[in-house]
């Protein structure tokens, strides 16, 4: 393992910051609008892969920049 690694912290922001965007627009097209499930099939699958995409990258390299300032990038101890 290389000292610059941001482990799952920016799958996990990924998950989060967009499942709550794609919930909440989803709860509002369902509550004004009511379409049928393929509707929101065709909506919310493209936005979810381009958003994780998109997001995954910028994303990692924030929290790998954030180490490097913080001085975090030198390897554990060896016991």
């Amino acid at each position: 393992m290389s000292a610059q690694d941001a482990g799952d912290g920016p799958a996990v922001f990924v998950i989060l910051f967009l499942g709550f965007i794609v919930v909440a627009l989803a709860a509002w097209v369902e509550i004004d609008f009511a379409p049928p499930i393929w509707v929101h099939l065709m909506l919310w699958t493209p936005l979810i892969l381009g958003g994780a995409i998109l997001m995954l990258r910028p994303l990692k390299a924030g929290l790998i920049a954030l180490q490097y300032r913080h001085r975090l990038l030198s390897a554990p101890p060896t016991t």
